[in-house]
């Protein structure tokens, strides 16, 4: 019988959910302190703050230049036409721009969120009348709106979702970039600080206006206008964190599809396939979209987390499954920042309704995340 190396073995007891609920309501940090963990989610959300910088210009790009583009076979160029950049496009000497839009659909199909609920006011249906009114001028947009009348405006809600989602992530790459810069000037010292710090980045840009509108021909015709009173952290940070981090959807090749396996459950608020479940092993497998993040992060890991990720286990070999469970480790802080920033009372109830909507807050997080991969939290 083989021996497993004890490096590759994880002996950490598991947090339960009431280890989780004490945490929360005492403020304290999810992920364990350590020198190693500041530097595993710093410099992994370093990387993943360059990646999600190209992510936002591309999906701001699309939303607003390929607009109700029947074939958009440029969509992943942002523009640039060039013969070197086709030639490295087609090399796969690029950003995966796939997982943006794995996150965008997750986002779409889950619908939670007041953008969700915008989607079917009449206010919304009424400014894509509209455009679709100005787009069925297009040949084959004219013929298939009147054989399928909902696929223009499902079109249309899908663009939205993309210029939200880039405007949300433009936020975040900003936050992640300005996290390392005040790790580097010693502001930062602390998984405590990291999430503080992301804490007061997510406040600072919670009443962020979201909105979108496209030009066809001269006239300008709003999708998301200002007043429908769309914010960044209600309306898409809060969203995003329940359809990415906690639902995701089921990945090709690990479940089956098959309604009769039942291995798939029918209420989307069930899912666990998010973020903070996923299992680190099976990436780089096929069908497996948070592979393509881990294969653009890796394009853009600091030298500090590459050293240290090469004196770990198999150096090079598993370079991809150390990045997942860094930023596995690494959400988790986010999640805690957000949690931290949106209780009912800020922690600061002092009356007995007051301490008990904190409470009640807090025990419905800490149930939810004790089911994802909470044995990161403490190695």
């Amino acid at each position: 019988m083989p021996i497993i190396p004890s490096e590759l073995v994880s002996f950490s007891e598991v947090p339960s959910a009431l280890d989780l609920k004490t945490k929360l309501l005492a403020n304290q940090t999810l992920l364990a302190e350590s020198e190693t963990h500041v530097v595993e989610v710093v410099d992994v959300l370093k990387s993943y703050g360059e990646v999600l910088d190209a992510y936002s210009k591309n999906l701001i790009y699309q939303a607003e230049s390929q607009f109700l583009v029947p074939f958009p076979l440029f969509k992943y160029l942002d523009g640039d036409k060039s013969f070197a950049k086709i030639w490295r496009h087609l090399c796969h000497d690029r950003i995966n721009f796939e997982y943006a839009e794995y996150c965008m659909k997750a986002m779409l199909w889950h619908g939670t969120g007041g953008m969700d609920a915008y989607f079917d006011s009449a206010a919304f249906i009424e400014n894509i009348a509209a455009i679709i009114q100005v787009k069925r001028r297009d040949p084959l947009l004219g013929l298939l709106h009147p054989l399928f009348p909902q696929f223009l405006p499902e079109l249309i809600r899908t663009a939205a979702t993309t210029h939200a989602l880039g405007q949300f992530w433009r936020v975040m790459s900003d936050l992640f970039i300005d996290l390392a810069d005040a790790e580097a000037d010693k502001r930062v010292c602390s998984i405590s600080d990291v999430v503080d710090f992301i804490k007061a980045g997510l406040v600072a840009a919670a009443g962020n206006p979201i909105s979108y509108g496209v030009k066809l021909g001269n006239k300008h015709f709003w999708i998301l206008p200002p007043e429908a009173g769309l914010t960044f952290l209600a309306d898409v940070a809060v969203p995003y964190v329940e359809a990415v981090f906690l639902r995701g959807t089921p990945f090709l090749g690990t479940v089956s599809f098959n309604a009769q396996a039942q291995q798939i459950s029918p209420d989307q608020a069930q899912f666990c396939y998010g973020a903070l479940y996923a299992d680190p092993l099976p990436t780089m497998g096929a069908g497996i979209p948070p592979s393509l993040l881990m294969q653009d992060m890796y394009r853009h890991l600091p030298k500090r987390l590459d050293l240290l990720y090469q004196n770990r286990t198999r150096g090079e070999g598993d370079v991809r499954v150390k990045i997942c469970r860094s930023f596995q480790k690494s959400m988790f802080c986010v999640t805690n920042a957000a949690i931290a920033g949106t209780f009912p009372h800020g922690l600061a109830g002092t009356t007995a309704d007051q301490l008990a909507a904190d409470e009640a807050y807090a025990d419905a997080w800490a149930k939810r995340l004790s089911q994802g991969r909470t044995d990161c939290l403490a190695v």
